[in-house]
C-alpha cells in the first residue's frame, strides 16, 4: 500500500539519501510453470513481487503480505531461494530515493485469490516463461527462477572470496 509511515518518517529525515532496506521477494508460478512478474508503469524494469520488510514482521509475513498486495493471490511461501544483498541490489527510484536492498526471496504456492492488484503501486502483472523473463530491475541470478533448484542461492562477491582463499 505504497510506502509505510515507518520508511516516510525515515525518508524525511535523510531525504533521498542512501537507506539498506530489508526485503522479501515472491516467485509465483502458473499451473504452466511461468513466473509472475510486477511493472508499476513508471518506467522502471519489471520486479518480482516483493517489498520492504516493516518493524516487528517476519521476512515471511511481509512475503505474504506484499504479494497480497500487489498482485491479489494469497500465497505460502515453500521454500527460501536466496538471500541476495550488496552493491548489486543498490537502486535508485524516478523519485531520486535511493536505497540498497538486502532480499530474502522465496518459492511461493498460490492458495487463492485473484491476479488483481490491491494497491496502486502495480499496473501490469504477467507471467512469463523461464526463457522470455523481461529486464529486472535486481540483477537475481537465474538459478532461482529454475523450478529444478535444489539448494539455496548467496550472492558472493567476487573480491571477498579470493580473500577467503588466501586465509586457507
Amino acid at each position: 500500500m505504497g510506502m509505510s509511515d515507518y520508511y516516510k518518517k525515515l525518508r524525511d529525515q535523510v531525504g533521498n539519501e542512501l537507506i539498506f532496506v530489508p526485503s522479501v521477494a515472491g516467485i509465483v508460478r502458473n499451473k504452466a510453470g511461468e513466473i509472475l512478474f510486477q511493472n508499476k508503469g513508471t518506467g522502471e524494469n519489471w520486479s518480482l513481487p516483493a517489498g520492504a520488510i516493516e518493524p516487528g514482521e517476519a521476512p515471511a509475513e511481509a512475503l505474504v503480505r506484499e504479494v497480497w498486495e500487489e498482485t491479489g493471490l494469497h500465497v505460502i511461501p515453500k521454500k527460501l531461494l536466496g538471500v541476495f544483498g550488496g552493491n548489486d541490489f543498490r537502486y535508485q527510484y524516478p523519485d531520486g530515493n535511493k536505497v540498497e536492498y538486502n532480499v530474502v526471496v522465496f518459492e511461493c504456492e498460490v492458495q487463492c485469490g485473484d491476479l488483481k492488484p490491491i494497491d496502486p503501486e502495480t499496473f501490469e502483472l504477467r507471467y512469463f516463461k523461464l526463457n522470455e523473463t523481461p529486464e529486472l530491475a535486481l540483477p537475481y541470478p537465474s538459478s532461482i527462477f529454475e523450478k529444478s533448484s535444489d539448494g539455496v542461492s548467496f550472492q558472493w562477491n567476487k573480491e571477498w572470496l579470493d580473500n577467503l582463499k588466501i586465509l586457507k
